[in-house]
């Protein structure tokens, strides 16, 4: 089996429109339209993958689910962690499934993507509850070139995840949430 490395960053920006606008400034061409992912986070009842820094997720994506099982990240500027992913055609099965294996939604949060790529670099604009982001996912000359095309740095780099972002600022407000939503489903 291959060893899949996902290398990624996020850059903050204050809304959809800026952020589109920078990412085609940049060269990108658009790639796939604005949609509405929900994610769920899985986990065992004493968090064995979270106290290990790994993910697994669900991903609910134009009626389709993905499967991602996410390594725990590797020090550096950049994000670095294995990735293995397979799409499920059917989202309601694939989570009963892992709950009959003993997983259980730990955190569930939803985001519009859009999608854009450059070359070989993948770009998206996220839009989440806390905010807008660009996420460059791809070798890291590529993400170093875009940056600098997008008029940033590597101190601009997030290097958290949405998960973490979302945590943290329910947080901050002193709440303790176990989902973040655009809507009520």
């Amino acid at each position: 089996m291959t060893v899949t490395l996902e290398r990624e960053i996020k850059l903050r920006y204050a809304d959809p429109n800026t952020a589109r606008r920078a990412v085609l400034s940049a060269g990108a061409k658009p790639r796939r339209a604005r949609r509405l992912q929900d994610d769920s986070l899985l986990d065992r009842g004493t968090d064995p993958l979270r106290e290990h820094h790994c993910t697994l997720r669900v991903r609910v994506d134009d009626g389709q689910a993905l499967l991602t099982f996410k390594g725990a990240p590797m020090s550096g500027t950049m994000k670095v962690r294995e990735e293995l992913e397979t799409t499920v055609g059917d989202p309601g099965l694939i989570m009963d499934l892992c709950a009959r294996l003993g997983f259980q939604v730990q955190f569930r949060y939803q985001k519009y993507r859009e999608e854009f790529q450059r070359g070989r670099l993948v770009i998206t604009v996220d839009e989440t509850p806390v905010g807008t982001f660009v996420e460059l996912e791809g070798n890291e000359g590529d993400i170093l070139r875009m940056t600098t095309d997008l008029r940033r740095s590597p101190s601009d780099f997030v290097r958290d995840s949405y998960p973490t972002l979302l945590k943290r600022h329910a947080t901050t407000r002193g709440s303790d949430v176990s989902a973040l939503l655009f809507d009520a489903s």
